[in-house]
């Protein structure tokens, strides 16, 4: 209680200091929204960075930022409302709007927690195999030491005191080398003339036109194809799948669950209603906006509409798509069942026959991974930079969010096993679920160090499917729900915001939830391939999830506008 008298204190002193003395007090204590950005700044930001970075240039440095902004909307409006009531969200929105909602909400946490564990033990071990060490140490050896880190760092969280300071501390410094450590990159190619700042800058003004026609530099070469409205339209799609992998690893659902809790374990109340604003700017925002703008720099100059880097042919599977080809393959093998030598001679011949142009746009649009960065790299940044620097950078992206991946889980397993007694922050009912959370910590870090059985092929498809749809399709969902609940007599009473502050809410909150809710379903319906529907093959039932994802979207919506509505008429 001692400490947070003492927040009190410090935060009625910068009340009465200017803005550059208030936020120094502020940076001082913030601390939640270091915990967004340690997990906000892992495997899946760095490839949407670098996707954006390859597909489209410069063009769209704006993406980013704009999902970060939409998504800070929703989170200061998930701290006001918790630190307006005090209280759980969860139980809040099962009593005062719909535990569909609420129940929704917590599994689709602990799914993600559990699935995206994966790719980021994946992408800490190739950094420590690849950039900094050596392949030749075991991956089990380092899946151990990641996940004894990770419990570790967790066991400081969950202890209180000066361990929780340490926690704040290490995940703030985790972040800041991520961030200071792709600066360094960027720095480096700065100097030695790979950069044009000039498009950097320009590349900051929206151009919405990219969601739905191929970046500019695409122009030339795709009139010199063979078939420049497959091109487009083939362009088009990728470079949309890019954009929705972006804009949806900004903020995930996750991230709206861990937010509320760790304002509660911190024991922040009414008065630090403006710190966490500041918080979430000063420590999600600036450094997310710092480490993404840095990679898609990186990847821009280094991959956009170049192919030096790649082995001859290395898109060749994209030529099978051309429509011309393709109908050639479909004919071939009515007529010639069972015949395998003989349609890959035809597939060699056919392909071989096309213009130039057609070969360099398939090998334009391979996917490139960290790695591959780091080498193309070296030769403008040096060794040291290109590999240790990068690698170190990647690494930490890795490790603060198996850390925080593993506590959202942890937190998430008390909530809903722990029983009503449990209050975040209390000692006496925290010591009874202290096992539920390191339970939970566990089975996140335990699913993310098997990545090399569960998350390859058929079965990475198998599970990142479902869970990337059943959590994009309720980002809206968390978003809508608490816009309603910033609405709420009920819930909020006198702290519910009035006049111009209840309509500048409820502009900016709709506005996010609008472009959210427009991105999932664009996604979803651009991932449901009516297609594939023909035959019960296992492909075949991945591609029906969607369809299940946007229906669980409108019926969510329905029950939740429809219980907001009759409870609040029993409020009143």
């Amino acid at each position: 209680m001692k400490e947070s008298k003492d927040e009190l204190a410090q935060i009625e002193e910068a009340s009465r200091k200017g803005p550059l003395g208030k936020a120094a007090i502020y940076t001082k204590l913030s601390g939640p929204g270091w915990l967004q950005s340690a997990i906000t700044l892992g495997g899946g930001s760095l490839a949407g960075a670098l996707y954006l970075g390859v597909i489209a240039g410069y063009g769209l440095m704006w993406l980013q930022p704009l999902a970060m902004i939409c998504g800070i909307i929703m989170l200061s409006a998930i701290a006001y409302v918790t630190l307006s009531t005090g209280r759980k969200p969860l139980r809040q929105i099962n009593t005062h709007l719909s535990p569909l909602l609420g129940w929704s909400w917590v599994v689709a946490t602990i799914m993600a927690n559990m699935v995206w564990a994966m790719p980021q033990f994946a992408l800490a071990t190739a950094a420590i195999q690849q950039n900094l060490f050596s392949e030749r140490i075991p991956t089990s050896t380092i899946v151990i030491l990641l996940f004894a880190t990770a419990l570790f760092v967790n066991h400081l969280y969950q202890s209180g005191g000066r361990g929780a300071k340490a926690f704040d501390i290490i995940i703030k410094l985790m972040v800041g080398l991520i961030v200071i450590s792709f600066f360094a990159v960027v720095i480096t190619l700065t100097t030695s003339g790979n950069i044009n700042w000039g498009e950097i800058f320009g590349g900051f003004a929206p151009n919405f036109s990219l969601l739905f026609k191929p970046a500019a530099g695409f122009a030339d070469i795709i009139a010199s194809s063979s078939d420049p409205t497959f091109w487009k339209e083939y362009i088009a799609d990728v470079q949309r799948d890019r954009i929705m992998t972006a804009f949806g690893t900004a903020v995930g659902i996750n991230m709206t669950w861990l937010l509320p809790y760790s304002l509660l374990k911190k024991r922040w109340g009414k008065k630090h209603r403006g710190l966490s604003i500041f918080d979430l700017s000063i420590g999600l925002f600036i450094p997310f906006f710092l480490a993404t703008t840095c990679v898609v720099i990186a990847a821009a100059s280094s991959f956009h509409l170049k192919t030096g880097d790649l082995d001859p042919g290395a898109g060749a599977a994209t030529l099978q798509e051309i429509p011309a080809i393709e109908q050639s393959i479909g004919e071939f093998k009515k007529q010639n069942p069972g015949d395998e030598k003989g349609l890959e001679l035809l597939i060699a011949s056919s392909t071989k026959a096309l213009p130039v142009a057609d070969h360099k746009l398939a090998d334009m649009l391979v996917g490139r991974d960290a790695n591959s960065l780091a080498i193309t790299l070296e030769p403008f940044a040096g060794e040291t930079v290109s590999q240790k620097i990068f690698g170190i950078g990647v690494l930490g992206m890795a490790l603060s969010s198996i850390i925080i991946l593993m506590l959202m889980n942890g937190v998430a397993f008390q909530e809903v096993f722990g029983g009503k007694d449990y209050q975040p922050g209390e000692k006496d009912s925290a010591s009874k679920t202290k096992k539920l959370f390191f339970i939970g910590c566990g089975v996140s870090g335990l699913a993310g160090g098997c990545f090399e059985l569960l998350w390859s092929g058929q079965s990475r498809a198998a599970l990142a499917i479902p869970t990337s749809v059943i959590g994009g399709s309720l980002i809206p969902i968390a978003y809508f729900t608490f816009l309603l609940m910033m609405n709420s007599k009920k819930i909020l009473g006198d702290s519910r915001p009035t006049g111009r502050k209840r309509l500048l809410w409820n502009v900016l909150m709709a506005a996010a939830t609008v472009i959210a809710s427009f991105g999932s379903v664009w996604v979803l319906i651009g991932k449901a391939n009516f297609d594939k529907w023909k035959g019960m093959t296992p492909d075949s039932w991945l591609s029906v999830i969607p369809v299940v994802g946007l229906f669980i979207l409108v019926v969510l919506f329905v029950v939740g506008t429809l219980t907001f509505i009759a409870k609040e008429r029993k409020a009143d």
